[in-house]
């Protein structure tokens, strides 16, 4: 008896694009991607293209506007007004940036474990000063801060005391790390709760039956499982810190003995191109602040990468 079978089709090679294909795949790729380039280029690109050529000029009073190649860097570099500020600045961060991703994460913590009377009302109440506008938001807390005619000087008033005044020049940088904790520890917190949403309950669940307490579930599962939330509201932190422009400027018409044209180097970038009308300088400033910017973040990332890896 013979089995009668039929033989299989040949399946056909997979059919390759030819040139024309190819040219109309690229051409349909760059219509998506066109755009963003686009704007990314006269957006980004373009100025940081200007600095770099304003900062390789300088204005003379003899001969105009000449070439100097790196004497602007050279110069800021030795600058000990930029350097000032750029320790102040430093310091703000070492300060700031902690306690304010300290107290982000204890909230979210709070609001995740499920613990919190009425977390849905908490969560946006901590997140509302963020959406208050960083101009507002400074010139509130500067009438607070206020000696002579803000709550500080109302208590000093109603009750015989004389507080500290926050706008002096020995607690006025402490006075601006007070507005931007206060104004983003709600932005952070969100980030922490988001990435604290999405981590398997099967992991706390596991960790239960181990006999995990909160304290090791805390530690143990939670931490580990949002590092890179955590990795990356510290590098947000941290460029922020560095651009710190907005407060300082808004509080130095209230207390101009106490912040200076260079109290950070951002404003002394300002008050540079501004006031001073120095923008080959200016443009210098900007460069070096934004490359030590970028070095110390991409540092505290492959920090931060390498740890989440093992």
């Amino acid at each position: 008896m013979t089995l009668l079978s039929t033989p299989a089709k040949a399946v056909p090679p997979p059919r390759t694009p030819g040139r024309f294909g190819l040219r109309k795949e690229a051409v349909v790729g760059w219509g998506f991607v066109g755009p963003f380039v686009a704007v990314f280029a006269l957006v980004f690109l373009a100025p940081i293209g200007y600095a770099v050529y304003l900062s390789l000029f300088r204005d003379r009073l003899i001969g105009g506007n000449s070439f100097v190649g790196l004497d602007n860097y050279r110069e800021a570099l030795t600058d000990p007004r930029f350097w000032e500020g750029l320790a102040r600045v430093g310091l703000f961060l070492a300060v700031q940036v902690p306690i304010m991703l300290g107290i982000a994460l204890l909230v979210a913590l709070a609001i995740d474990s499920g613990r919190l009377y009425g977390k849905a009302f908490f969560r946006v109440s901590v997140f509302l000063p963020y959406a208050v506008p960083a101009v507002v938001a400074t010139l509130m807390w500067g009438f607070i801060y206020g000696t002579r005619f803000g709550l500080v000087g109302n208590i000093n008033d109603a009750f015989g005391v004389s507080l500290p005044d926050p706008l002096s020049p020995s607690l006025v940088l402490a006075s601006i790390g007070n507005i931007v904790t206060w104004e983003f520890v709600g932005y952070n917190m969100l980030i922490f709760y988001s990435a604290l949403k999405v981590v398997p309950r099967s992991l706390y669940e596991a960790a239960a039956i181990d006999g995990a307490g909160e304290w090791r579930l805390i530690t143990s599962v939670k931490l580990p499982a949002i590092r890179g939330a955590l990795v990356i509201a510290t590098i947000f932190s941290i460029i922020g810190s560095f651009q710190l422009f907005n407060e300082p400027s808004i509080l130095q018409k209230l207390a101009p003995n106490s912040i200076t044209s260079d109290f950070t180097p951002n404003l002394y970038t300002y008050s540079l191109s501004f006031s001073g009308q120095q923008h080959n300088y200016a443009a210098t400033v900007a460069i070096v602040m934004g490359v030590v910017t970028a070095i110390i973040a991409y540092t505290v990332q492959l920090r931060g990468m390498r740890k989440a890896e093992r």
